[in-house]
């Protein structure tokens, strides 16, 4: 089946034009001043990073990397897949020309160097082979790509490296402040409505020659993992993979969850990625599953990419949040 993470997570948006010369610009008021002293970090890999002063030209060969540069304020010279994004991650909008550097499995390694950018920001995802490449043309600095023991606390891990980079703490600062009080705000909402410990199955699903496949978001995924922290149970029972909390199951498997509420994001720019409101829609199986019958079953709004970051989280709260107790 189509992995949107690598087309995550392994790798999931778009064109990135020629010009563009990277820019770190304040995303909101309190957004800081980049101090001009060296940098130095370790990133997820164990390489230390060292810069001449924060990043301002920075590359991104993943999605949820230039989700998280764009909240702090850096617009990345150089993107990876930039159609892609503009797609599935209008959350954290990509609004000004950057280059597309080519997929997020095969970077253009000609096309990063011609940036001439002064960081590239990758995820463990990337080949090995490939983050070597890219050593040779700028500094790099990788993140986890994702750690289904702790998937929200990682997201956040990331962001706050990052911001590291590119002399951007304070803006990191006042995204988390703001990301915890969303998550409130919804769990509030969802004890209000009475759906306080409810059980709640997110999936998403392709259709490869004319054969459905779901992939369950278990626990251990980020969406997992905010579904918890707004007092919902995952229904799901299958095991995820480690890195990103995911599993793999068919129409027969969605018949053991019971009555849950039931939650998908689909995309109407791609259209293999809605099975369940189009080619499961006449299926016996599907029909007949208690979710289905009593009308659980919540299409979330398009462009929340589901390996973001705050942005996308939030967006993610606000949608669901809505479904349920409308």
């Amino acid at each position: 089946m189509r992995r949107l993470l690598c087309t995550a997570p392994l790798a999931a948006a778009a064109a990135l034009l020629l010009a563009a010369c990277g820019t770190t610009e304040p995303a909101a008021d309190d957004a800081p001043k980049a101090s001009s002293q060296p940098v130095t970090l370790t990133d997820a890999s164990g390489a230390k990073v060292e810069l001449d002063g924060p990043a301002t030209k920075v590359v991104g060969t993943e999605w949820n990397v230039v989700e998280h540069l764009l909240s702090l304020g850096v617009e990345p010279v150089g993107v990876a897949d930039v159609k892609g994004y503009k797609t599935w991650d209008s959350a954290v909008p990509l609004t000004h020309d950057a280059k597309d550097i080519g997929t997020r499995g095969e970077p253009s390694m000609d096309t990063v160097a011609a940036l001439d950018p002064d960081l590239i920001v990758a995820t463990t995802d990337l080949q090995a082979g490939a983050v070597k490449q890219l050593r040779k043309i700028a500094p790099v600095l990788e993140v986890k790509s994702a750690d289904a023991s702790d998937p929200v606390g990682q997201m956040l891990e990331n962001l706050d490296l990052i911001a590291k980079a590119t002399g951007t703490t304070e803006r990191a600062a006042t995204l988390k402040k703001d990301f915890d009080a969303k998550l409130a705000e919804g769990a509030e909402a969802i004890e209000d409505a009475g759906l306080k410990g409810a059980g709640i199955a997110f999936a998403d699903g392709y259709v490869v020659s004319n054969q459905v496949s779901l992939r369950p978001y278990t626990s251990g995924s980020l969406i997992g993992g905010i579904n918890e922290r707004l007092g919902l149970k995952n229904a799901w029972k299958l095991k995820g993979d480690e890195a990103y909390g995911l599993a793999a199951t068919d129409v027969e498997g969605l018949t053991a969850l019971g009555d849950v509420q039931f939650a998908y994001i689909g995309n109407e720019q791609d259209t293999a990625s809605d099975p369940f409101g189009k080619e499961l829609r006449n299926n016996s199986v599907w029909k007949s599953l208690p979710f289905v019958k009593s009308g659980d079953v919540h299409r979330l709004d398009d462009g929340i990419w589901m390996f973001g970051g705050t942005g996308s989280m939030e967006r993610y709260v606000d949608a669901l949040v809505t479904a349920l107790t409308k």
